[in-house]
């Protein structure tokens, strides 16, 4: 029996990475990020002063560079923006699913939070304070929602009987 829980965790785990690793590879392939520019090799002088084509095609790479530091920030938001959507679809799903199909609930729960994790380290690659405050703010609500709906809603405390007065205290 005590297999059979150790399986299950590893199944809920595995089955919650999967799912954020789903997500990350999706974006990537259908929303493929600004290509990086390619390091000049022919740029490296080795110790010997740089010719003026080498110095040319470092300047080419620098400017290169920045253009690709200024795009790769919105695309970072964007992706924050899919997959902090994609994090709150599985985390709908997993309370929709909850008492239906318990182990898959928990583990598309868990892939809901993985995904929201990589959610908010793609805000903080965007380098936009104000939307990662505001990424970190619906994970926060999102996140106590759950923790009140999966561990405390539910839980029924016992419930005390009031005593009843007897048959026989009734008729007197």
């Amino acid at each position: 029996m005590e297999d059979n829980k150790i399986l299950r965790l590893v199944y809920t785990v595995f089955l919650g990475v999967l799912l954020a690793i789903f997500v990350g590879v999706g974006i990537n392939t259908f929303y493929p990020g600004p290509k990086s520019p390619d390091y000049p090799i022919a740029s490296e002088a080795y110790g010997k002063d740089p010719s003026p084509e080498q110095l040319q095609s470092q300047k080419d790479f620098n400017v290169k560079s920045q253009q690709h530091s200024k795009d790769i920030k919105p695309y970072n938001r964007n992706v924050s923006i899919i997959t902090l959507v994609g994090a709150v679809i599985f985390l709908i799903v997993s309370l929709i699913y909850e008492k239906r199909i318990k182990i898959i609930a928990d583990g598309v729960l868990l892939g809901g939070l993985f995904t929201l994790i990589y959610s908010i380290g793609r805000g903080f690659a965007s380098e936009d304070n104000k939307y990662v405050f505001m990424v970190i703010t619906v994970a926060l609500v999102v996140v106590i929602y759950l923790g009140y709906h999966r561990f405390v809603k539910n839980i029924n405390p016992k419930k005390t009987k009031k005593p009843t007065k007897s048959v026989a205290s009734k008729k007197k």
